[in-house]
């Protein structure tokens, strides 16, 4: 199955919907119990890799087990196996990620994405949203003292922005980055450069997005741009500028990075080999950068 399979007639890139929706601690039948669950990851993925953030900000590194995939796909989808900051999947033996897919659903033919939270009592996949996982690790898992990266008094606002942030910026840099026209790229890199410039600004006056303390919508944020002066930046032709042209942006990914427990989860050798080698159909010769010599 190709990468990316769904392609509108003015060449623009769209993204497949979740299949698995469940909701841990809200369903009888999916009680919040340590050690019950399991998260499956790709350290490139900035979908997943938000999923891995919230879980070791809220402390549940022994509540939830995770399995790491080797950042290169080819066309049997994530795989499971020995390799540098990646091995075996070690809950359920999984040499592919397609296998949980296919033990969820039989009938199972869209693409295997990450993240995944898996069910080790139903041998299930529960979701593969990483809007609900990271909701579910806060509101059924965390414990009282653990940060609230969903403070209620900003629950409209950060619903808003976080809104904003996947359409012009998570997902803008794949708009751009998979557009097959010359015309649909160019709308989608404006628009992408025109939100960093509307966050710069905003960030300007403030240390996060919404306040004195990192939410949810910060990650989102973090996850993106962590990755844009490896990758989105020459891979997907996202060069107006640089991440490190805005002071304000840099500031925050710098920040971010730096809070305890956040450097582990950040794999740069597995994301520029993830997007270098595995999309292929934008870089054929499947060479990874050397750089750049600066992301922080």
């Amino acid at each position: 199955m190709a990468q990316f399979p769904d392609e509108d007639s003015d060449g623009s890139f769209e993204r497949q919907e979740d299949a698995f929706r469940r909701v841990v601690g809200k369903e009888d039948d999916l009680p919040a119990i340590p050690g019950r669950y399991h998260l499956y990851v790709s350290l490139a993925c900035p979908w997943a890799h938000r999923t891995l953030i919230t879980r070791s900000l809220l402390g549940l590194q022994d509540v939830i087990g995770v399995s790491i995939a080797d950042p290169v796909r080819d066309e049997r989808g994530w795989a499971f196996r020995e390799g540098p900051g990646h091995g075996p999947d070690e809950a359920e033996g999984f040499r592919f990620l397609a296998e949980a897919y296919l033990a969820s659903d039989p009938s199972f033919d869209g693409r295997v994405t990450v993240p995944v939270l898996w069910d080790r009592l139903s041998k299930k996949i529960v979701n593969n949203s990483e809007d609900d996982i990271c909701r579910m690790f806060q509101d059924a898992f965390a414990a009282p003292e653990a940060p609230n990266l969903f403070p209620a008094h900003l629950a409209a606002e950060q619903a808003a922005l976080s809104q904003f942030l996947y359409e012009k910026v998570n997902n803008g840099v794949y708009q751009a980055g998979f557009a097959t026209k010359q015309t649909t790229y160019e709308k989608a890199v404006l628009e992408l450069f025109a939100a960093l410039d509307e966050l710069e600004a905003r960030l300007t006056g403030s240390r996060y997005l919404l306040g004195e303390q990192p939410v949810e919508s910060d990650w989102r944020l973090f996850c993106t741009l962590l990755r844009f002066n490896a990758v989105y930046h020459g891979h997907f032709k996202c060069n107006l500028r640089r991440i490190i042209d805005y002071p304000a942006l840099h500031r925050l990914l710098v920040d971010l990075h730096g809070l305890p427990g956040i450097a582990e989860t950040v794999n740069l050798d597995h994301i520029k080999r993830h997007y270098y080698v595995t999309h292929d159909d934008i870089n054929p010769t499947r060479i990874v950068p050397v750089g750049p010599a600066r992301i922080f």
